[in-house]
């Protein structure tokens, strides 16, 4: 199994600390926000990662090298200071992903959340991604998508939940894309719309931490 952290994003929302330091790689207690999403990555035995980075990236392999301190294989895929978004970003490392589903995460998040979970889920024959969704953090209130009980993503229903930035994906959703700045989004609405994407509820731990706010919660919480 790989995986994939995106950590390409400017971090607007975390400045000062993002002026000088790349999103994930700001400490929130003993740790850099994405050595904890390597180890449980690691933990659930993904041995193979691709780190996509844009904004101050030169510091990504200064700080966590080829993976060896953690127990696995970190390739990058450097994309300009612009970057390519999400999906573009992903579209760009698609050769460094293989043609087996693969992991990806947000590179700014922190979460208790078992990767064993994606790590051994299998993707029907109809089925393009399986996202982890939680219940709505007050910055994100009204949800991005609801859950049906067969599993299904729907883009409306009567309870919405928040994309948690976790997800498993096959990589023909991405194999004709373009490599060019795109969001993820269209690419879900065009996947639900199609009956194509399942999803969980994780009720665990699970923070985005775009803001200082939250960012000093976090690390008051590991503290």
């Amino acid at each position: 199994m790989k995986a994939m952290i995106l950590a390409a994003g400017r971090g607007e929302r975390l400045r000062p600390l993002t002026d000088h330091t790349p999103k994930p790689l700001v400490k929130a207690g003993k740790k850099r926000l994405i050595e904890y999403l390597i180890e449980n990555l690691v933990a659930a035995g993904v041995d193979e990662i691709v780190i996509n980075y844009a904004h101050l990236g030169e510091q990504f392999p200064v700080a966590l090298g080829t993976g060896e301190r953690y127990g696995c294989r970190i390739t990058y895929s450097p994309e300009n200071e612009g970057s390519l978004e999400t999906a573009g970003g992903i579209a760009q490392a698609l050769p460094l992903l293989g043609d087996e589903p693969f992991i990806v995460v947000n590179g700014d998040i922190w979460t208790d959340y078992d990767f064993s979970n994606l790590a051994k889920y299998s993707l029907q024959q109809n089925c393009d991604c399986h996202l982890v969704m939680v219940n709505n953090p007050k910055h994100n209130a009204d949800g991005d998508f609801a859950l049906a009980e067969n599993g299904c993503v729907m883009l409306s229903g009567n309870k919405k939940f928040t994309f948690s930035g976790m997800g498993l994906y096959h990589p023909r959703l991405f194999k004709h894309l373009p490599v060019e700045r795109k969001a993820l989004k269209p690419i879900f609405e065009k996947v639900i719309q199609d009956n194509r994407m399942t999803g969980e509820l994780y009720k665990g731990q699970w923070s985005d931490i775009g803001t200082l706010e939250r960012l000093t919660a976090l690390e008051k919480e590991l503290s």
